[in-house]
């Protein structure tokens, strides 16, 4: 929980637009906000930036032409803030070139840029599946139907140094039904001997260690259509950020590569998922978004108000007060 100690880290920051017990939210350009930060502050930066697609969104994305560079830009300074157990993970979802059926390289690009420009490591690449995606782009995989549709992001785990903190103990996963018939029946359910591949699995293997070790293919659906969120943003008639990730993509990572009570930001934001994900696992949050509608509208995560005239009133302060402190007794914590 955010403490008077922990003060100095945002000393130097604007007032927030609000706060909750764990975080706060920024509404302004990441570049100067990061810039305000204390050097080896924050344990991990996990964001989703607006993609390099070929149109344009309301949400600002940039031209794919440019979209290296720019996104480049933020590369040093988030490096700066960054401890050096700290870690930088960064979603991208894939693009096709314009006009023609051929894949973008874009999202390589940044992973290359971002290790030989910028210092950072390739800790390990993962690959973010959303089965419930819908088929796309429509010219060459509805129309014509010459490619599948592309379900998969990219998600690159990047840190400041060769070690960063990580603990895969944190995100086993429930083991197969078939792994649960050998730890409850080794001896009759497998014979140990060497597998093709030379390898001796016969030694510890029925071990049950509280569950499987992830891979790094994740597969959790975009399905969100009647959260609290979007309830709460039709019933004050705010815009709710048009792209959102999956809770559960940012809680992955949070779990995995920091300790309780360590501080995550995100510096594009959006609807400000990273930040509950964060809060929800007892780590402190920071968020920098941009644009001040989608900062406000990010505020109706954290709140649990029954009554629309409530949650008016707290809209209205959003937009006269800064910074709003989200009361813990309104708020969803550890739902």
């Amino acid at each position: 929980m955010w403490t008077s100690s922990d003060n100095v880290l945002i000393e130097e920051l604007p007032p927030p637009v609000y706060r909750t017990d764990w975080g706060r939210a920024y509404c302004g350009d990441s570049l100067e906000l990061l810039a305000a930060l204390p050097a080896e502050s924050v344990d991990l930066v996990m964001t989703s930036p607006p993609f390099a697609l070929q149109r344009t969104k309301s949400y600002g994305n940039t031209d794919q032409s440019e979209y290296v560079d720019w996104l480049l830009q933020f590369a040093r300074p988030v490096r700066r803030v960054l401890k050096p157990s700290g870690s930088f993970v960064i979603d991208l979802g894939g693009a096709y070139q314009k006009g023609v059926p051929v894949r973008s390289l874009y999202n390589y690009r940044v992973l290359i840029r971002f290790c030989d420009d910028a210092g950072f490591h390739l800790a390990e690449e993962f690959f973010w599946h959303n089965p419930a995606k819908l088929p796309s782009p429509i010219e060459w995989v509805n129309k014509r139907k010459i490619r599948a549709k592309d379900s998969v992001n990219t998600v690159w785990w990047l840190s400041k140094t060769e070690a960063p903190k990580a603990n895969v103990r944190n995100v086993l996963v429930p083991y197969s039904e078939r792994m649960k018939k050998l730890l409850a029946d080794s001896e009759n359910f497998y014979s140990p001997k060497k597998r093709p591949s030379g390898h001796d699995i016969s030694t510890g293997f029925a071990c049950d260690n509280g569950g499987a070790i992830p891979s790094n293919l994740l597969e959790f659906p975009n399905t969100e259509s009647n959260s609290l969120y979007l309830r709460a943003c039709k019933a004050v008639g705010a815009d709710a950020h048009p792209a959102r990730f999956p809770e559960k993509l940012p809680a992955f990572f949070v779990r995995f590569l920091t300790d309780p009570d360590d501080t995550v930001l995100d510096i594009f934001a959006g609807s400000n998922t990273t930040g509950m994900a964060a809060q929800n696992l007892g780590r402190k949050w920071l968020s920098f978004e941009i644009d001040d509608a989608f900062v406000r509208s990010s505020a109706l995560r954290f709140v649990d108000i029954d009554t629309i005239a409530a949650m008016t009133d707290l809209w209205e302060r959003l937009s006269n007060e800064h910074p709003v402190i989200l009361r813990s007794a309104q708020m969803c914590l550890f739902r």
